[in-house]
């Protein structure tokens, strides 16, 4: 028998082919904007092609008016990077779509072009990030680069959004909930169903509906019925089979029927409820689901009313109690789940107390009914019993804010800095190679990310330095850190990836721990304490030099 550790080494090989072969049929090369290749051309026509250049990929504001982001989709830009190549199909189609007057000799130099001369440093993946911060750095030859522009930003954009939205949900649910992510009928698409599977996980959900994510990505998985499956039963008579054995298997199989109906007799007496009100297809569907998985006995109870539902419920639950197994919970869907939540929790005690049965007091409720983050938050500020939370639509088309906005630009070309300076102050790019520090105060709380040039010495603890915070206009301000973190590392270079490719859960346990360090005011959800970016005296030093310099360019016609 293999050892533990060999086996779980084969089971993480085998999800990374499967998710490096799921990259390269979701994101090929040529899913990018046709205008990159006409760029690539002309940089290779003009003989400019293997300059070594480097781009760096940011966001300007934090999503949905908060005070951060998280940064994901590092995972597979990696994998994208390392399959990067055109087959002979995708070299064809660009002949087609391309000016006749391409030159031949182009299509050639695409077939043989991979990312082995391609270096990748970024902030490692379930990272609080903030906005303006650079998060990836891709150098390499320029017309490699600027061709991944398009796909890098896909892959990053929304699976950051997406899981920071998750991050607000879970900062909204608190700890004690857990969470259900079922959006992917909702979602922008398979692919965006997918992706917001995963992502929303890292982000801080417990579970996902989405079996697809399950195999891909081993993020647990859950369900519980359809009202559909409910409604589709109108008799007992519809009941098959008829008969559940006992979880100690030593006695014949019981019949289930009898016994829900002495059960149900005994529910509504304990309840002063009515028998004749209840729903005979309701109740014939939660016995076939219960004969099917009694072990999973969790339904959705407001097909009709709560109160008939429930009645249902507990006389289908009790009949699986005195068999020996363990009915999981109820479903609201409808209505004021706060409110209804109490009063199943109150039967599931009297239940519990009256019938002698421990296992009513174990039952869980999950709520669903299009939950926002307002929702969310709300369910914290009201008396509620709700165990589990499930949120599809808000979450995964991410309705307060559909993008991220994340920019890939130029800042460097054969070493020299280059920086695109704008009338509006706030697309101004800040030039040069760099490299990023997290500074930590005296408590462990990051207090300000600091962008120096890449030549710069590191800051240090302890040591006082002066900056200038990344707004326009402002003064050089002076601060000493008790704690210095460089942010970024090299994830990818000559091909190949060079750091170990972490698994949903491991990243999930990143981002949990990331925001863990951040300070309360910067978590809340509402108008939240702005986090302090700033650029190094020497960078600030280089922008203020190359927007004096850019006006004097203009005059080079006039030189000669």
């Amino acid at each position: 028998m293999a050892a533990p550790s060999t086996v779980n080494t084969c089971r993480e090989e085998a999800a990374t082919t499967t998710m490096e072969r799921s990259i390269r049929e979701r994101v090929p090369p040529l899913l990018t904007d046709l205008y990159q290749f006409t760029m690539a051309y002309s940089y290779w026509r003009a003989r400019r092609h293997q300059e070594p250049a480097v781009f760096e990929l940011f966001f300007r504001d934090n999503p949905f008016g908060g005070g951060f982001s998280l940064f994901a989709g590092l995972h597979d830009c990696q994998l994208f990077l390392r399959s990067f190549r055109f087959t002979h199909e995708d070299v064809e189609f660009l002949r087609s779509v391309l000016p006749p007057a391409t030159d031949p000799a182009f299509f050639e130099f695409l077939r043989g072009l991979d990312c082995s001369g391609v270096t990748l440093r970024s902030v490692p993946e379930g990272t609080v990030v903030f906005a303006r911060v650079p998060l990836m750095e891709v150098a390499g030859p320029l017309a490699v680069v600027q061709l991944l522009e398009t796909s890098l930003l896909c892959l990053v954009n929304y699976a950051s959004l997406v899981c920071s939205n998750a991050a607000r949900f879970r900062l909204a649910a608190g700890p004690r909930r857990k969470l259900l992510e079922m959006g992917l009928r909702r979602a922008q698409g398979p692919d965006g169903g997918l992706t917001a599977s995963r992502y929303t996980h890292i982000g801080g959900f417990d579970l996902t509906s989405n079996v697809q994510a399950g195999f891909l990505f081993g993020i647990p998985t859950a369900g519980t019925m359809a009202h559909s499956f409910v409604t589709s039963f109108t008799s007992l008579e519809e009941v098959w089979p008829r008969t559940l054995v006992a979880v100690d298997g030593d006695s014949d199989p019981v019949d289930v029927i009898s016994l829900t109906k002495g059960w149900l007799s005994r529910v509504c007496e304990l309840l002063g409820a009515t028998p004749g009100k209840i729903r005979e297809g309701e109740l014939a569907a939660f016995l076939s689901y219960a004969i099917a998985y009694p072990h999973n006995f969790l339904t959705v109870i407001d097909s009709y009313s709560v109160g008939c539902g429930l009645l249902n419920f507990c006389a289908v639950a009790l009949t699986l109690c005195e068999l020996g197994y363990k009915p999981v919970g109820v479903r609201l869907d409808s209505g004021d789940l706060c409110a209804q939540s109490v009063e199943v929790r109150r039967v599931f005690r009297l239940c519990s107390e009256n019938f002698s049965i421990p296992a009513f007091n174990a039952l869980i409720i999950v709520g669903s009914n299009n939950i926002s983050e307002e929702s969310m938050a709300e369910l914290n500020s009201k008396e509620n019993e709700i165990d589990v939370v499930g949120v599809g639509t808000h979450l995964v088309t991410c309705t307060k804010q559909p993008s991220l906005g994340c920019v890939y630009k130029l800042v460097e070309v054969q070493g020299r800095p280059r920086m695109k300076i704008s009338e509006d102050p706030e697309k101004s790019t800040v030039p040069g190679r760099k490299a990023v520090y997290r500074l930590i105060d005296a408590d462990g709380h990051p207090f300000l990310d600091l962008v120096c040039l890449a030549v710069e010495s590191p800051p240090e603890a302890g040591v006082a330095l002066s900056c200038y915070p990344a707004v326009h206009n402002s003064d050089a301000v002076s601060i000493t850190p008790a704690q210095v973190v460089c942010l970024r590392q090299e994830v990818f270079a000559t091909g190949e990836v060079t750091q170990p490719l972490c698994s949903a859960a491991e990243t999930r346990a990143k981002v949990q721990s990331s925001l863990q360090t951040l300070h309360p005011r910067h978590k809340r959800l509402q108008e939240p304490d702005t986090y302090s970016v700033a650029v190094s005296e020497k960078l600030h030093n280089l922008v203020t030099e190359l927007c004096k310099g850019s006006s004097s360019d203009s005059n080079f016609l006039l030189a000669n």
